[in-house]
């Protein structure tokens, strides 16, 4: 019976410790009002952040209020967060930009993406269309390319960021095609397209989500896509690669972070809350319709993904010479 009575007790320490860890994982709640940081205006990044909201909203209890810091290629909102306190209040919508691009483009940058933020979720990802403008004297990607090698100083491209993929993958393509096309940068896609769309710049790089209007309405066409294959909305639309550039394969993406030193228990609830909003049919289906894949992968493949994508951007920001102006 004593052998018997010190399992039990041996168990009922073990199933205690287990109850009270989960438990604890459990517990953290918000204790205020939560801001999700946008570094850039009217990008597809505000507009996830701004779908998510209302609903994590509703699953934390406390207000979740978007707002924007845009500025030196994201580098401002999120270096901004990095530096907040860890104590899940504070939370930005990350892309490529700050998170994979800047700490090869820009010479000083004032925080580390891979140290000084903690990845909880890889939202959404999506290929890019390359778009032109109504002063645009081409209609197809080939038309471009021929008239910028003919006319390299006539040709001018709009970016919603210094170091965002608009930026790069633009920078990219003129070295892959060998043409010469003017950066025009913006602070966010808003400014960018009421640009394009007034005839100030020819071409820009953006996510599907930023231009489709536009192309649905005839202001802008599509030229081309970042894609390994073709847009099922745009099956006439081709991909780069298919037109001889094998190396312009492009993904824009989306995803959330916290300071780093977060504690780990209030990244598993946040990572709960997000996939459940992410993967929510309603949400699931905007997200779609704006040609955004949606991910809702774990912290430690948000991670993985940025490291990977800070090789290959880097990589890239190397090869053509870009830098911040």
């Amino acid at each position: 019976m004593t052998r018997w009575n010190t399992v039990a007790v041996a168990m009922g320490l073990l199933l205690g410790s287990t109850f009270a860890s989960n438990a604890g994982a459990q517990a953290w709640a918000p204790t205020k009002p939560i801001k999700i940081v946008v570094p850039i205006v009217g990008s597809t990044n505000d507009a996830l952040a701004r779908l998510i909201a209302p609903k994590l909203q509703e699953a934390l209890g406390q207000p979740v209020v978007v707002e924007n810091k845009p500025g030196a290629g994201g580098n401002i909102g999120a270096d901004y967060v990095a530096k907040a306190p860890p104590d899940g209040h504070t939370l930005l919508v990350g892309y490529n930009g700050p998170l994979a691009i800047n700490k090869a483009l820009f010479d000083n940058m004032p925080f580390d993406p891979q140290k000084d933020l903690a990845p909880i979720t890889l939202a959404v990802k999506s290929p890019q269309y390359l778009v032109a403008g109504p002063a645009a004297d081409f209609g197809t990607a080939k038309e471009f390319i021929a008239k910028a090698k003919a006319n390299p100083a006539k040709y001018s491209y709009a970016s919603v960021s210094m170091g965002s993929a608009s930026h790069l993958t633009m920078e990219m393509f003129k070295a892959a095609a060998d043409i010469k096309v003017t950066h025009v940068p913006y602070k966010g896609a808003t400014p960018a397209l009421t640009d394009l769309l007034g005839g100030n710049v020819h071409v820009a790089f953006m996510v599907p989500g930023n231009v489709q209007q536009f192309v649905s309405q005839g202001r802008l066409k599509l030229l081309a896509t970042t894609g390994d294959k073709r847009f099922p909305s745009a099956p006439n639309v081709p991909t780069l690669v298919e037109l001889g550039y094998p190396t312009m394969e492009a993904t824009g993406w989306v995803g959330l972070l916290a300071p780093a030193r977060t504690p780990k228990p209030i990244i598993e609830r946040y990572h709960r809350e997000l996939v459940k909003v992410l993967q929510s049919p309603d949400i699931t289906a905007r997200l779609r319709d704006m040609e955004f894949e949606v991910v809702a992968s774990t912290p430690e493949q948000f991670g993985q993904w940025i490291a990977s994508e800070s090789r290959k951007w880097g990589a890239a920001v190397k090869a053509t010479g870009a830098k911040a102006e």
